[in-house]
């Protein structure tokens, strides 16, 4: 029997490998009801509802259509609206957030899944251009993070100088501490002021947003390590359309919370997805459960290497796709 949006929505944080398909199915018949855009898309390549009986037959709605249309399932009106970051002369991708309460829910017990109880660090965001932008969905993210901890916490626009005094007075204490920021800010941060980071995570959250030349992964990742001290850099998978992210501890390998899933589909036959047990290369398409209200299946422009277990490395971006802020790290 399928579940209504009441029953999905109080029971997707406890879903389970065991029933990660089932409530995927689910969804994907709630939204094609309820969606009329994905409606439409599912329409025009002549798929029906009562056709799609596994995870790699679900019609993945291509990520382009947000900045093209409202993508909602369901009529109401949005608590919050986030707005991706865009290049200038980009259009900008929006999500309609009907629940700005599903959204916290989603990445706090993410968070928590990976890292542990938010309380026990002062978390510190150098996140400049997410800053100038009032309607980002990461600065909501790590500012209601900030807010859950007993330590000090705050947000660096260009302030380095008070970033480095930050660091260093957390170290001297012992405070575990975690450092999100947006690339190029990390990299210029690490260059200007080199330190010894003995109880600090840096977690790149991706991006030269065209400030610095482009870098690969591996490189902006050695960079900081023997800029700061560190023995791995952490990394944040995350964007716009989404409301949960990956998170990455070593290396750029990522893993999902149990309500998220990245597959692979062939880069000339979008169609063709390879089901999830089995190593694969392709572009990404993210399930992302908590997606509820909008849509739940993401076909993404990243490249992408999946792993038997299900992490996930990103490898790059398809030729001709909108640079993205939280990928333009990963272009070679």
């Amino acid at each position: 029997m399928m579940q209504s949006f009441e029953q999905i929505e109080s029971n997707i944080f406890h879903v389970s490998a065991t029933n990660f398909e089932k409530t995927a199915l689910d969804i994907f018949k709630l939204q094609y009801q309820h969606n009329p855009i994905y409606q439409r898309y599912c329409k025009m390549l002549n798929i029906d509802s009562t056709d799609v009986q596994t995870l790699c037959q679900i019609p993945f709605l291509p990520i382009s259509l947000f900045k093209q249309h409202d993508i909602t399932t369901t009529t109401f009106v949005p608590e919050v609206i986030f707005e991706s970051s865009g290049t200038t002369g980009v259009t900008t991708s929006k999500h309609f957030v009907k629940s700005a309460a599903l959204y916290e829910q989603s990445f706090m017990k993410g968070f928590e899944y990976f890292y542990g109880n938010t309380n026990q660090y002062s978390i510190l965001g150098l996140l400049p251009s997410y800053l100038e932008r009032g309607n980002s969905s990461l600065v909501y993210m790590v500012d209601h993070l900030m807010q859950q901890t007993k330590h000090p916490c705050n947000f660096y626009l260009n302030d380095h100088d008070k970033l480095y005094l930050k660091l260093k007075e957390n170290e001297q204490k012992g405070i575990s501490t975690l450092l999100m920021g947006v690339t190029y800010a990390l990299l210029d941060f690490a260059s200007q002021y080199p330190m010894q980071l003995k109880h600090t995570i840096v977690m790149e959250t991706g991006g030269m947003k065209g400030r610095k030349e482009e870098m690969t992964r591996e490189d902006v990742h050695a960079s900081l390590k023997n800029q700061l001290g560190l023995e791995d850099v952490h990394s944040e998978y995350g964007m716009t359309e989404l409301l949960s992210q990956a998170y990455s501890k070593k290396n750029g390998v990522f893993d999902c919370p149990p309500w998220m899933n990245v597959l692979a589909r062939n880069e000339e036959d979008p169609f063709d997805v390879s089901p999830g047990g089995k190593s694969a290369k392709g572009v990404a398409n993210i399930i992302d459960l908590s997606n509820l209200y909008s849509c739940s299946f993401i076909a993404t422009d990243d490249l992408v290497n999946v792993h038997e277990n299900g992490q996930f490395e990103i490898l790059g971006r398809l030729d001709n796709a909108d640079v993205r802020g939280c990928s333009l790290l990963y272009i070679n």
